[in-house]
């Protein structure tokens, strides 16, 4: 999966690839293999052959229009980054887009829905869980960015999903 990062203002093209444990990520032009072990929610432990490093990772509040925005502390430094899928940015659009009235939730990467929260029909307000995504052993609540009506479930559970899919609508 490709996707853009800011950090400290600058932009920086990310490229992932995860499977059992592993990862597989480019960071411009800098490569890496690491081993990821989940400790608890949110705290990894990243292992790159004999060297090991602590991360807690958390998900920060506010606008999703630029894309989901975390805090990383790793090596007792504080990291605000913010990750966009290009796949968004060329069509224009993000995981809170409106359109007619009506919101996209979007799946920030590929993962496995564990749990749909709502039904079509249900009213909910902004903030409301809508659906919980996993990805990397990390369950992620999507939530409502309106008050509205979910209007569809595009996902159930059990299934996996890539980054950029539409899981749920709401108006």
């Amino acid at each position: 999966m490709k996707l853009k990062a800011q950090l400290s203002g600058e932009e920086h093209e990310v490229s992932l690839s995860l499977t059992d444990g592993a990862v597989d990520a480019a960071v411009d032009d800098r490569r890496y293999h690491l081993q990821v072990r989940a400790l608890a929610s949110g705290e990894y432990l990243l292992i790159n052959g004999s060297i090991v490093h602590k991360c807690r990772i958390s998900r920060r509040s506010g606008s999703l229009a630029a894309g989901q925005s975390f805090a990383v502390v790793l090596r007792g430094r504080t990291y605000e980054v913010a990750v966009v899928d290009p796949r968004r940015l060329r069509s224009g659009q993000s995981a809170g887009a409106h359109h007619a009235g009506a919101a996209e939730i979007v799946s920030p990467m590929p993962g496995k829905i564990v749990r749909v929260l709502v039904r079509p029909g249900d009213n909910v307000e902004v903030g409301a869980g809508i659906i919980v995504v996993e990805a990397m052993k990390m369950q992620n609540e999507m939530k409502a960015p309106k008050d509205g009506i979910v209007v569809s479930i595009n996902a159930e559970e059990g299934a996996t999903v890539n980054a950029g899919d539409v899981l749920a609508v709401v108006e």
